[in-house]
């Protein structure tokens, strides 16, 4: 078993300053779930790695996905037999064995509509899509689908209008809390020895004639400016690819387009179901999600050519949305039971469809120049294959021999002996002093890592009340997202190493003052620092909230521009 390494501010100032000492052999630009995949991919062959990113690990699409792990269903209509038979097998190992404690199975009632042909046509469908995970080896752990009569789909699902379906399909998928599982990848990454640092962004390439030699980056935090050399460059920064290969001096060999997935979080007792819903739309599918306490409704699919940091949230995104979603439900949702909304950019690789829906989802490597590889498009349930791609792509040409990925084989920190501690949580509750139901959520964070959180609540007890207003969480929680897993900001705590920001009515206002004071002692904030920190996220949550009151993506995005970044990006 690997030692566990946090990600602490101290792990953080050591890893910029030992980057810049040596030549890496790769460094890796952009701290989503692909670039946190290759750098683990690159360490785990032997290699030393650098991982930087800008803002905070899976600040962007990362963090914003629909939280699922899935096959893409969808896509078997288009024909794209590869894409899903690489992605059920990505499922698969998810599952099983790279990280059981976060990635779960999920039951989806897919709606029969038409009486005749329709029940054969998406049963042989799902009959593929189940029949492609088995081949790939690593199916065990989900049902197979099963057809449902009408009374049958209305017992699973009592929210559904008798006159909106005529029977159903039932399959399984499955789904993760997309960035904690990014996090707890980069923090495998340093356990392995690689140098993360988020916050640290590449101002520009290092060159030495036409060749990319390492990057200039820059410490956010600090402003210091550190050279860091490495015998390859990869770049994984999803939708700001073209961004950051213009920074090299060239033309990319493809180009990425942005495309605007929005979703709804409403509490689970406003849909009456004990499945998921998947849902046809007249461009693509709506999925209603299960979702802890929550449903999370979506997705749109929609061009953005804006701010790509916090991509804005207007009130027809919600029409639409809601819109769909009320054709088959017997109480319909009105925009009064949403509780939380986020809005993810899609990475689609550019090509001569006029509609994003009709974009590629599938990923591409590209070598632009010597030292350069660039890693784009794809999805995040077949990030480790990506990450594989772009790591093969930049050790065919390092001098030494390198081992092949060996990623499908290393489980994430918090797997191991996952299953055995579920079965111990009573007793854990018992000597922990917390409610089983407490464990439990700590566990499906967590995993085995829970032992290092019990810890500090036997060393302070006040760190195992909950948060004010967000009864799901722990105060230690917030203080263990700094000291363990890389938070320097009240954002990053409340809206990625918790989902405090969509999953309560007041988006974490209420909890903001509190969670400021518990970074306080570990970050060396002082008094200032946190009113600095408080006031910045209440602009936030009010600009997000003002941009849902407006009619479109240009008007939205203006004034969801009106809270700034709490750390500069220039």
């Amino acid at each position: 078993m690997v030692k566990s390494a946090p990600l602490s501010p101290q792990a953080r100032a050591g890893a910029l300053t030992r980057m810049a000492e040596r030549e890496l052999d790769v460094l890796v630009v952009g701290g989503g779930v692909v670039g946190a995949g290759s750098a683990l991919d690159v360490v785990t062959r032997g290699l030393s790695v650098g991982l930087v990113e800008a803002r905070d690990w899976a600040a962007g699409t990362s963090s914003r996905s629909s939280k699922l792990i899935h096959g893409g269903l969808r896509y078997l209509e288009m024909l794209d037999f590869r894409l899903v038979a690489e992605a059920l097998k990505e499922r698969g190992l998810l599952i099983q064995r790279l990280a059981p404690h976060l990635v779960r199975p999920v039951p989806f009632l897919y709606p029969l509509t038409h009486r005749i042909w329709e029940r054969p046509y998406v049963g042989a469908g799902v009959l593929l899509y189940d029949t492609m995970g088995i081949t790939s080896g690593t199916a065990r752990g989900l049902p197979h689908h099963r057809h449902l009569l009408k009374r049958q789909a209305l017992r699973e699902a009592p929210a559904l209008r008798s006159d909106a379906l005529v029977g159903a399909v039932q399959y399984w998928d499955a789904q993760v809390d997309d960035a904690r599982h990014t996090v707890n990848i980069v923090r495998t990454a340093a356990c392995y020895g690689a140098l993360v640092a988020n916050r640290s962004r590449v101002t520009r390439f290092l060159r030495q004639g036409e060749r990319v030699v390492g990057a200039v980056v820059r410490d956010l935090e600090s402003g210091q400016e550190f050279e860091v050399r490495a015998k390859q460059v990869i770049n994984s920064t999803g939708v700001w690819t073209d961004d950051t290969q213009s920074m090299a001096g060239t033309r990319g060999q493809f180009h990425v387009r942005a495309s605007k997935g929005v979703h709804l979080l409403v509490p689970r007792d406003r849909i009456n179901s004990r499945t998921g819903l998947i849902l046809r739309t007249e461009k693509s599918v709506l999925f209603v999600i299960p979702w802890g306490r929550h449903w999370i409704v979506g997705t749109t699919d929609t061009a953005w050519d804006l701010d790509k940091a916090h991509p804005a949230v207007s009130s027809s995104d919600i029409s639409y949305l809601l819109e769909h979603v009320n054709k088959v439900l017997v109480t319909p949702l009105t925009p009064q039971d949403v509780e939380g909304v986020y809005a993810g950019l899609r990475p689609l690789l550019a090509g001569e469809a006029a509609e994003t829906s009709k974009l590629s989802r599938e990923h591409l490597v590209a070598h632009p120049v010597p030292g350069l590889v660039v890693v784009a498009g794809g999805k995040y349930t077949t990030y480790r294959v990506m990450a594989k791609d772009a790591v093969d792509e930049a050790v065919r040409n390092l001098d030494e021999k390198v081992p092949p990925s060996v990623t499908q084989d290393v489980p994430l920190i918090g797997a191991d002996g996952y299953h055995a501690i579920w079965n111990a949580r009573h007793t854990l509750a018992k000597q922990s002093g917390l409610h089983v139901a407490r464990v439990e959520h700590l566990l499906r964070r967590y995993g085995s890592l829970l032992y290092e959180l019990l810890a500090m609540v036997a060393e302070d007890r006040s760190l195992g009340e909950p948060l004010p207003s967000a009864d799901d969480y722990l105060r230690v929680e917030a203080v263990y997202a700094v000291t363990h897993e890389g938070a320097r900001h009240l954002d990053d705590v409340l809206a990625r190493r918790t989902r405090i920001s969509i999953e309560t009515w007041d988006r974490g206002v209420n909890s903001a003052r509190m969670v400021a004071e518990l970074m306080a002692g570990p970050l060396g904030w002082g008094p200032e620092q946190i009113e600095r920190e408080v006031d910045h996220y209440l602009k936030r949550v009010e600009a997000e909230r003002e941009a849902q009151h407006q009619p479109d993506d240009l008007t939205a995005d203006a004034v969801r521009l009106g809270a700034p970044e709490i750390v500069p990006l220039s």
